[in-house]
């Protein structure tokens, strides 16, 4: 397994099964985009005509007008006006998606502080929660002691899912009863995860969008109180995205800007969506790291953001070894 704090070498054959099972969670997005490589550039040259379908045709695949453009671009740079293959359209468009992945390609670093305190954040549906506790359990595979914190407490499902999941990865989970302070629950779970010398703190909170002001207002409430106990902390604040809400997922990352520090985000449901190009415009736009992707629903379905594997995937082309070019 890849730790999401210390990326380790792979084995041939399990990192071709990564690439597999990435392949298949992303095959609606890539089926899209590769027959429409096909359809469009069979026996035909790279010109304004063309040019302009496979803009557009990335931009029906979610990677949002200005990355479509960009990429579009750079894939006929010292190839318009010539015959060219679907393949070797393939082939370029994935490097130019590398290009753009590649700066974001950071994986989650947790041995910096003991406890090491992470904040989710994110509205709810997008799989938070679920997010939260494959986490602890590849954390906890690593040999770390993780502490789980049910900082939603505006939703007593959410925090029933969390203890599910505590159970599930044996895992303490921190919670109090529905509607209590979220803040103080932050307070006491720092507090406890110092106490009970935990390595990773784990904090869900509330993702309710209907009143801005009172969410900021919680969240910047939680950040204060958790550098009571410990001031450089929250070490990360992570912002779950929902794959299936494509371009939408801009306007989320763009209001969590807004309200609090956002040191990486995670990308669920990339399985079950065509659009899984938003990924690469929301890296195009916010330049934050993407530490983790999620696709699938199994407990090892959430796995470390590769770039390349990602453009290679996204594109439909086959796996190569990540020491050698695509160039």
């Amino acid at each position: 397994m890849i730790s999401f704090w210390k990326k380790k070498e792979q084995p041939p054959e399990e990192e071709k099964g990564f690439f597999k099972k990435l392949s298949e969670g992303l095959s609606k997005s890539s089926g899209k985009i590769s027959t429409g490589i096909t359809d469009i550039f069979t026996k035909k040259k790279l010109d304004a005509e063309t040019l302009g379908q496979l803009e557009e045709l990335l931009i029906t695949a979610d990677l949002g007008p200005v990355t479509a453009a960009k990429l579009a671009a750079a894939v006929a740079k010292n190839r318009f006006d010539k015959e060219t293959s679907p393949e070797e359209i393939k082939e370029a468009l994935a490097t130019e998606i590398e290009n753009i992945l590649k700066p974001v390609e950071k994986p989650l670093i947790t041995d910096t502080a003991k406890p090491f305190v992470i904040l989710m954040v994110g509205v709810n549906g997008t799989g938070k929660t679920t997010t939260i506790g494959k986490w602890a359990h590849q954390f906890k595979d690593s040999g770390k002691k993780v502490m789980l914190a049910a900082g939603d407490t505006f939703r007593a499902a959410a925090v029933e899912q969390l203890k599910v999941w505590g159970e599930r990865v044996d895992c303490p989970v921190i919670s109090k009863d529905e509607g209590a302070d979220a803040a103080a629950l932050a307070y006491e779970a720092v507090d406890r995860a110092i106490a009970e010398n935990v390595d990773i703190l784990m904090i869900d909170t509330a993702g309710r969008l209907q009143n801005k002001t009172d969410l900021m207002a919680e969240l910047e409430k939680i950040v204060r109180v958790i550098k009571k106990k410990i001031p450089d902390a929250p070490h990360a604040t992570i912002l779950v995205l929902d794959a299936t809400v494509g371009q939408n997922a801009h306007s989320q990352a763009e209001l969590f800007k807004q309200i609090i520090n956002i040191t990486g985000i995670v990308v669920t449901k990339l399985d079950g969506t065509a659009k899984g190009g938003v990924l690469v415009s929301l890296a195009e736009r916010f330049v934050l790291p993407v530490h983790a992707i999620g696709i699938g629903e199994g407990i090892e379905d959430l796995r470390p953001f590769a770039a390349r594997d990602f453009a290679r995937s996204l594109t439909g082309l086959q796996h190569i070894d990540e020491n050698s070019s695509t160039d």
